[in-house]
């Protein structure tokens, strides 16, 4: 059994590669530039956008992991049956629980139908907002200790990239097919809430500033395009979302509880010095 983890350095991608090693489970990372890989990580050259750079790379692949929104995805997953691939695990999105025409939503979904229609086994995962979203706070953190925060009365449970990945290689390893996966961490939090334990976490007094609707419509505009801004402004402003809602679907599928933000924290606290 051989893995293919596309987004291999990212934060999904990372952690999946990361459970393969401590399980043992051999692995080919696609990454475009030299980068550290633990034992039994295979280094794959390429872009996910340019199926045609790692083909040969598929040659005795049994799953991938795969990375939603990306070009030519019809071409990868025809090369992915030639040689032989006989599942795909897909990082989606919980966007996918509301309406699917929104930027985000749009193209996890075509992701989703591009596999349903392959051929292959799948498994589809949807977990609510990343832990390491935290990372977004970075700047700020340099200039100070405030923290501005959006949608500050929205309380959301997110969750560890590591429980994603471990749910992927289990459905990876396993038999079952046409799975959609809803995952959450343990606690729906505040982004007031999740400062705090932030500022606890690597020892400072840090206060959250809480953003209007009109300033997080602002900032949203100004840091990424309008559509995706909208998106996500409707996800947590308007409530057309859900990621409030804790389920076990972590630890049904992996027996393990899901990993809190202290965790994340202590993990990677040096990443905020």
């Amino acid at each position: 059994m051989t893995i293919l983890i596309t987004g291999a350095t990212g934060n999904a991608g990372g952690a999946v590669v990361q459970s393969l090693a401590e399980q043992g489970i051999p692995g080919r990372a696609l990454i475009r530039s030299e980068a550290a890989l633990p034992d039994g990580i295979e280094p794959v050259y390429g872009d996910l956008n340019k199926p045609d750079t790692f083909v040969d790379a598929l040659t005795g692949v049994t799953g991938i992991f795969l990375l939603s929104g990306y070009d030519r995805l019809e071409e990868l997953l025809a090369n992915a049956v030639s040689a032989g691939v006989r599942k795909v695990v897909v990082l989606s999105s919980s966007s996918l629980d509301g309406e699917l025409t929104n930027a985000v939503a749009a193209y996890h979904h075509a992701t989703e139908e591009a596999v349903r229609a392959a051929g292959l086994d799948w498994t589809f995962l949807r977990p609510n907002s990343f832990m390491s979203n935290t990372l977004r706070w970075l700047d700020q953190l340099r200039a100070g200790d405030e923290v501005r925060v959006q949608f500050p009365d929205v309380p959301v449970s997110t969750i560890h990239p590591r429980d994603i990945a471990d749910v992927a290689v289990a459905a990876l390893l396993g038999s079952s097919d046409g799975e959609v996966l809803r995952l959450t961490g343990p606690v729906a939090l505040t982004p007031v809430e999740q400062v705090a334990i932030l500022g606890e976490g690597i020892g400072r007094t840090l206060t959250a500033y809480p953003m209007s609707r009109s300033e997080t419509h602002d900032a949203l505009l100004a840091s990424m395009p309008a559509p995706y801004a909208a998106a996500i402004e409707s996800f947590f402003g308007d409530a057309t979302i859900d990621e409030t809602t804790v389920n076990n679907t972590v630890t049904e599928v992996t027996g393990q509880t899901p990993r809190t933000l202290q965790t994340w924290v202590q993990e990677n606290a040096g990443l905020f010095v």
